[in-house]
C-alpha cells in the first residue's frame, strides 16, 4: 500500500512516456468525441485490466508460477462477469501502468490505485472497493502503547521511504530502518523495536497466513485510504457500468466474501 500512496511521482513521469497501443479496446472516445468506452468493451467481449502480478495478496502468481490470482484479480473478474464480458489481464510494472492506460494498451487498472485528488483530476476512478487505515502493530504482551501519542520515545521498524516512516516520526518515535514488512516483524518479535506502523491490510494479510503470530493492532488512524479501479479520462460510460457492478457485488455479498478470503474481514467498505 505504501507505494500506492507514493507512486504519484512515478506515475506522472511514466505518463510522459509514449507507448504504442497494443491491446485493450479503443475507448474512451472516437474522433467525434462520443464516449465508446463501454460499447468497445462490449463489442470486444472482454475488458482488459492492467495489474502487476507481483503484488501479493492483490495480484500475484500462486507459488510464484501458478495462475494469476489475488484480491484485485478476483474483484475485477467478478466485475467483468457483471458486465457480461470476460476479464483479461495485462501484467506490467507499476511505474509504467498509467502510461499504458493512456496509450490504450488496457481498459482499466486493477492494482490498488489509491484515490487522491491528483488521480481524480487525471483519470476516471471507480467506486472504491478497498478501504484501509494506518495501524500500530505490537506484541500481544504490550500494554503501554494504545495510541499514536504513546509512540513518543519508543522505537518502531519502518522503511525510510514510506509514509508510515513519516507518521511514526511525527508521532515522536525513533525509527529502526528496515527493507520491508518481514524484516520489521522479525525485529518486533526479537524485542529489538517496540512497534511497527504500517497499513492495516498488510497486517491482516499477515494474520491470515500466521494466525498465531503473537501480534496485535494497538491503535488505528482516524483517516482512511481508499483504492479503486482507474480508467482513461472520458471513459464515463465504462466507469459508471463498473460502479453499478461493484454496487451489485457489494449487495450480493461477493465483495465481502472475497475480503474475508484474503484479509479475514470485510475491507471492501
Amino acid at each position: 500500500m505504501n507505494r500506492r500512496t507514493f507512486g504519484l511521482v512515478g506515475m506522472l513521469a511514466a505518463a510522459s512516456i509514449a507507448l504504442a497501443a497494443c491491446g485493450g479496446t479503443p475507448g474512451a472516445s472516437d474522433s467525434s468525441g462520443t464516449d465508446t468506452s463501454l460499447s468497445s468493451v462490449k463489442g470486444a467481449g472482454a475488458i482488459v485490466f492492467a495489474t502487476e502480478g507481483t503484488y501479493k495478496p492483490f495480484s500475484f502468481h500462486e507459488g510464484g508460477a501458478g495462475a494469476l490470482t489475488g484480491y484485485d484479480v478476483e474483484v475485477a473478474t467478478a466485475v467483468a462477469a457483471k458486465l457480461g464480458v470476460k476479464a483479461k489481464f495485462e501484467e506490467t510494472q507499476w511505474d509504467s501502468i498509467f502510461a499504458g492506460l493512456e496509450a490504450k494498451r488496457f481498459d482499466a487498472v486493477a492494482n490498488q490505485v489509491t484515490v487522491n485528488p491528483d488521480r481524480q483530476a487525471k483519470y476516471e476512478l471507480s467506486t472504491p472497493y478497498t478501504v484501509s487505515q494506518g495501524v500500530i502493530v505490537v506484541k500481544d504482551s504490550t500494554n503501554d502503547i494504545t495510541s499514536f501519542t504513546d509512540l513518543k520515545g519508543k522505537t518502531t521498524a519502518q522503511s525510510l521511504t514510506s509514509n508510515w516512516f513519516t507518521l511514526a516520526t511525527d508521532s515522536g518515535a525513533k525509527v529502526e530502518a528496515v527493507e520491508g514488512w518481514a524484516q520489521a516483524v522479525a525485529l518486533l518479535k526479537d524485542d529489538r523495536v517496540n512497534a511497527i506502523v504500517n497499513d492495516k491490510l498488510t497486517f491482516l494479510d499477515y494474520q491470515v497466513t500466521n494466525p498465531d503470530s503473537g501480534l496485535k493492532v494497538a491503535a488505528t488512524t482516524k483517516e482512511s485510504s481508499e483504492s479503486a479501479f482507474a480508467f482513461r479520462k472520458g471513459s464515463t460510460a465504462l466507469t459508471q457500468a463498473v460502479n453499478t457492478a461493484l454496487k451489485d457485488l457489494s449487495a450480493d455479498g461477493t465483495l465481502g466474501k472475497l475480503s474475508e478470503k484474503y484479509f479475514g474481514q470485510d475491507v471492501s467498505k
